[in-house]
């Protein structure tokens, strides 16, 4: 089978998929209308699209619907999508009833479960490893559920994950260095030290993109770091491009307990693809912590990596177990809309076009890792990882009837 590869170019040469001539919206063809809702999560402000996304879809020929207000908080006004062509709609209700697409940043909240309807596609972060009670909601609205966390690339890699994870790896320390002040609850610690008191110590559990990038910012503030990880291949090369103040260390239970019991910070950055986070620190290890000390658990998304984690928000980001500070906020890049929203629509525009173009079947057949992406289908569960996470039977995506 052919292979196409996404291209970032414009639309005009952006690659060229077949489609069947009898495909209609409900049997995964082509895309009329899109909608970009308003993001209700707590303290969200990010947005699924911006305006030349709008512009590139509505030259196409496609009807781009964008809730009131939806760019404010990334700083993009109704005005700037209204010249791209889209239309401006004042009422959510509307969005959600006519758009095929619906493109969002975070998953359907549950207010939103009632809106969605057989035969929609909708294209946003999910991460329903971590919560089964949207996976049984999207299972039965019948929509089409592409996840951008699973979505792969040529390499294998995680394309419209990896921005955002740079983002949440980045903020971990800047947040993480604030809950060490004294009146947030933490230890008092300035993470860099001063001439003759030594920096803190950070102990970053992962050593993938967020845990890369938390290391380089704490390392540039000069704290001391680990980084712990199973893939030696990985430390091997942490280890040649990482400043000399960051140690890689394989990780296993012995060395976990022991970089925790030195850590001031510590930063959860662990991921499985589609599943749930493995717990690395039990609620018995906190003990072994120093009092004061905070725990930024970047995999709550897939659960957490800590057992004592929980889902927090920006308004209440962080609770205190055992004398252990935890923040764990499950839209950590949100706080940064500007930055967040221009990194991820850069990554996710291109894969917008082609849904809309020629519906998420072709394109799942045609274009290298979206089909890895295809999470949910007409009530069934078509990836492997969430389907063992929960018990659901999995289903391959391509044998979901088309009617779906």
């Amino acid at each position: 089978m052919k292979r196409v590869y996404l291209s970032r170019r414009r639309t005009s040469t952006a690659p060229e998929l077949s489609t069947k001539s009898d495909c209609d919206l409900n049997a995964g063809g082509p895309i009329v209308i899109i909608g970009v809702p308003k993001e209700i999560k707590s303290d969200e402000y990010r947005v699924a699209l911006l305006p030349v996304g709008a512009e590139e879809l509505t030259a196409n020929g496609h009807t781009v619907l964008v809730e009131t207000g939806a760019g404010m908080g990334s700083g993009i006004a109704d005005v700037m999508y209204m010249a791209g062509g889209a239309r401006i709609v004042p009422k959510v209700d509307e969005i959600w009833d006519k758009a095929d697409l619906i493109v969002k940043v975070k998953e359907p909240q549950p207010t939103e479960w009632p809106r969605l309807r057989p035969g929609q596609t909708v294209f946003t972060y999910f991460h329903f490893a971590a919560d089964e009670a949207l996976t049984r909601a999207i299972l039965q609205s019948g929509v089409t559920a592409i996840a951008y966390e699973t979505i792969r690339d040529a390499k294998g890699n995680l394309p419209l994950l990896t921005p955002m994870s740079e983002v949440a790896g980045r903020m971990s320390i800047q947040e993480g260095a604030k809950y060490l002040e004294r009146p947030n609850e933490g230890r008092g610690i300035l993470l860099s030290g001063v001439p003759g008191v030594a920096p803190a110590e950070v102990a970053i559990l992962g050593g993938g993109i967020v845990g890369s990038n938390a290391a380089k910012v704490a390392a540039g503030l000069g704290a001391s770091v680990r980084i712990l990880d199973v893939n030696l291949d990985r430390l091997r090369y942490l280890d040649d491009i990482m400043p000399p103040n960051v140690t890689t260390l394989y990780s296993d239970r012995h060395t976990i307990l022991e970089s925790i019991e030195r850590a001031d910070l510590v930063i959860g950055a662990v991921l499985i693809t589609g599943a749930r986070a493995p717990r690395l620190v039990r609620r018995d290890d906190l003990s072994r912590m120093k009092p004061g000390a905070v725990i930024v658990d970047v995999a709550i998304d897939q659960g957490g990596c800590i057992e004592t984690s929980r889902p927090t928000t920006h308004k209440n980001p962080t609770y205190v177990i055992d004398g252990v500070v935890h923040y764990c906020v499950t839209n950590m890049p949100g706080a940064v809309g500007r930055t967040s929203t221009y990194a991820l629509c850069n990554v996710t525009l291109p894969y917008v076009i082609q849904l809309a173009k020629h519906g998420w079947r072709s394109v799942a057949d045609k274009v290298v890792g979206l089909a890895d992406g295809v999470n949910i289908a007409g009530g069934h569960v078509t990836n492997r990882a969430v389907a063992e996470t929960f018990g659901y039977p999995f289903v391959a995506w391509d044998a979901v009837p088309s009617a779906t």
